[in-house]
């Protein structure tokens, strides 16, 4: 794959794209602690992985408008629950994308000498730390009715065999940015050759609570659960407009929380 650019990003908020009120971001990152282990006998550091820790921060424009997609509208609320965030790289069907549930830590306003008015804010992790995956939708998806996604290939899996299976189960993430009808179930499925010979199956697990408006979810399947090579996004339910996009983080070596 060829070297890329940030352009056509997007930044998903609790259920709102506020991507076009976000001027940059600054730092997308987390991982494990560092703890130096190092004995006297030894002639370089020791470390191994403590806690892990995740952040996002990001600099918005003020924009007071009213719509449910506008900046300020969303970030002044400073809520003190877990919000759930999903950076994509681009907006293609299996681009990268971080996810993280977080702590909106402040919103920061700076008035600069040019004028420009715009607000820091820092999401700090709150029980996972920054998960990075890829997007099972292109962007933002709409369905009309209940619908099947493409599937989206993982790669060639865990160690030591590497035949496509992951066998460390997956986390996944969705934002709901409208709905009208009276639910929608959005669940994963699986398939070893992109529902070939392998027809797709439901993901143990990987079904998200129905939703029935604007809404952001995180679910996790067992640590230890074999997810096949090729996932994809199935909706069922009763509706007539459902506007969405999933990520999904598929665990290749133990990852624990």
């Amino acid at each position: 794959m060829a070297k890329q650019s940030g352009l056509g990003d997007a930044l998903l908020i609790a259920g709102y794209d506020l991507s076009g009120d976000i001027q940059a971001l600054g730092n997308v990152g987390g991982g494990p602690a560092a703890l130096e282990q190092t004995g006297i006998d030894k002639f370089a550091m020791e470390r191994i992985g403590g806690i892990r820790d995740g952040r996002m921060q990001y600099t918005s424009f003020f924009n007071p408008g009213t719509l449910p997609d506008r900046s300020h509208a969303r970030l002044k609320l400073l809520p003190s629950s877990d919000v759930i965030m999903t950076y994509m790289r681009g907006t293609a069907l299996g681009s990268p994308s971080a996810n993280i549930v977080a702590k909106q830590a402040n919103y920061d306003g700076n008035r600069g000498d040019s004028g420009e008015f715009t607000f820091s804010v820092d999401a700090q992790a709150n029980g996972y730390g920054v998960e990075w995956g890829r997007s099972l939708t292109a962007g933002k998806r709409t369905d009309g009715t209940a619908g099947n996604g493409t599937g989206v290939d993982f790669g060639v899996g865990s160690p030591p065999l590497f035949n496509g299976a992951s066998l460390f189960g997956l986390q996944a993430y969705l934002h709901v940015f409208a709905f009208t009808g009276t639910s929608v179930t959005v669940k994963l499925q699986e398939s070893s050759d992109n529902g070939g010979a392998d027809t797709w199956a439901d993901v143990a697990g990987g079904a998200f609570t129905a939703a029935t408006g604007i809404t952001s979810q995180r679910i996790a399947t067992a640590a230890g659960q074999t997810v096949e090579r090729y996932l994809r996004v199935v909706t069922t339910g009763t509706f007539t407009n459902a506007v969405f996009a999933v990520s999904a983080i598929r665990n290749d070596v133990e990852v624990k929380f």
